[in-house]
């Protein structure tokens, strides 16, 4: 596997950088843990001014984090900026509340005169992360600002098209103060995998990624009996019910579908809208894609971005090529995409029944799969009819009526007239096929912590 930065805009190749030998791998490892028996003792405090220091420095030096994610996978500029912003809030979160989310919690015991009861939260050793490339920085700092912040150290391995985002982040938090083995990025090969995650010194591994690495990355996990969490994909659905604002729903619509090039794991890629407003929403929603303006990701004036790759796009086609040979419809939306760069004409995909299975497909990039339905129920029906669960929007007036739509949608996350979003302050993950555990907020920050009681039992006291 070949680490290279390729700009998705010019399918130039800028940089090539060599994988890790195994010699560097085990120096990595030593390090790493060497750095956690002294970092797991320092004081949260500590701990915080180390978090604080490497948002600011984000936050001071955003155009240089920001122009890299750009360069890297094509992300539109002013979308990395954001990126690079939400990753400066993570850090900042976990600065102020690292501390209380990880205090020891007294447990309600049934005769308080026979002692007391009290769980702490201690980490583990070194936590192993494998990210993807859609959000090179965002999907590091939702697992090193937790996990650092907790007492562990981290070891990444990066997807191999943005190893200068992933270096970025070794400098960050070297600059930021963080002590030797802390934090490290590493060029590992595949087989390096193995031999991470086997190592006793690692107490296991957060992987966010297709469903194929995570059925892998977790299966070497429980054969070494390690803990692990899997952010995997997704095919949100997008619900149109009969009384929702239709034109502002068009305009969400097409945003959530369409940001990042639409290679989000909860982009919106199932627009399910109630018969009664059908073709009214279906008229608006194409009309605000069209308004979308492909081109160069640096410049203000696009909207739309290249895909992270040639190979991104051209395996895009050949799933829809597919889709098509199972019956699927497909109409191309807006001006033509520029022919230079990684570009994929926005698509509309319908004649999605339930006996063509590309309904269940995740489409990850500008491909929108459009659903009619009858009611509440069938709109329901149709959200659940996935293997994926990762979250959802529903869209009415009457938010009464949405929240309980959502509750029957079996998925991690729906949130009410907006597409599903990502913050520094709210938990982020999924079920069935989309993965287990959760990132962000107190859930994160104890996926790699031992919940350890301590009883303190009145020695006259009853077996």
């Amino acid at each position: 596997m070949a680490y290279a930065t390729i700009n998705p805009y010019t399918g130039e190749t800028l940089k090539t950088f060599p994988e890790a030998t195994d010699q560097e791998v085990q120096t990595a490892l030593t390090e790493a843990y060497d750095a956690f028996k002294s970092w797991r003792h320092t004081p949260f405090a500590e701990r915080a001014k180390i978090m604080t220091a490497a948002a600011n420095i984000l936050r001071r030096d955003i155009d240089k984090y920001s122009k890299l994610l750009t360069l890297e996978m094509g992300k539109i500029y002013a979308e990395a900026k954001a990126e690079t912003i939400l990753s400066a809030e993570i850090f900042e979160y976990y600065a102020k509340n690292a501390e209380e989310l990880l205090k020891a919690e007294k447990l309600p015991v049934a005769d308080p005169k026979e002692g007391e009861a009290v769980l702490i939260h201690q980490p583990q050793g070194i936590v192993f992360a494998i990210e993807p490339w859609n959000f090179p920085f965002y999907q590091i700092a939702r697992i090193i600002a937790p996990q650092l912040s907790a007492g562990n150290t981290v070891i990444l391995k990066h997807a191999s098209n943005v190893p200068q985002c992933a270096a970025a982040f070794d400098d960050l938090m070297k600059e930021a103060g963080l002590p030797k083995g802390g934090f490290r990025n590493l060029y590992a090969a595949r087989h390096h995998t193995e031999t991470i995650l086997k190592d006793p010194r690692v107490c296991g591994v957060a992987l966010t990624g297709s469903e194929g690495a995570g059925a892998v990355v977790a299966g070497i996990a429980a054969q070494a009996l390690k803990k692990s969490t899997m952010e995997l994909g997704g095919s949100d659905a997008f619900l149109v019910l009969d009384d929702a604002d239709l034109e502002k729903t068009a305009k969400w619509a097409a945003f959530g579908r369409h940001w990042n090039a639409g290679q989000v794991c909860v982009s919106a890629k199932r627009l399910i809208v109630a018969d009664a407003v059908y073709d009214r929403f279906v008229e608006l929603y194409k009309a605000e894609v069209a308004k979308l303006i492909p081109g160069d990701p640096m410049d203000p004036k696009t909207t739309l971005a290249p895909l992270s790759s040639q190979k991104a796009a051209d395996d895009l086609k050949a799933q829809v090529e597919e889709a098509k040979k199972h019956g699927a419809v497909v109409e191309a939306i807006g001006p033509s995409v520029p022919e230079k760069g990684a570009f994929f004409q926005p698509l509309l995909m319908t004649n999605l029944h339930e006996n063509n299975e590309a309904r269940l497909w995740e489409f990850f990039g500008p491909v929108t799969q459009l659903y009619r339905a009858k009611d509440d129920a069938d709109a329901i029906r149709i959200a659940n009819d996935s293997p994926f669960g990762l979250g959802g929007s529903v869209f009415t007036k009457d938010t009464q009526r949405g929240v309980k739509v959502a509750e029957q949608i079996y998925t991690g996350m729906v949130y009410i007239n907006h597409p599903t979003m990502v913050k520094a302050d709210l938990p982020f993950g999924g079920v069935a096929r989309s993965g287990y555990g959760r990132e962000l907020i107190g859930l994160g920050i104890k996926e790699f912590v031992n919940h350890k009681l301590i009883d303190v039992v009145d020695i006259d006291a009853p077996f």
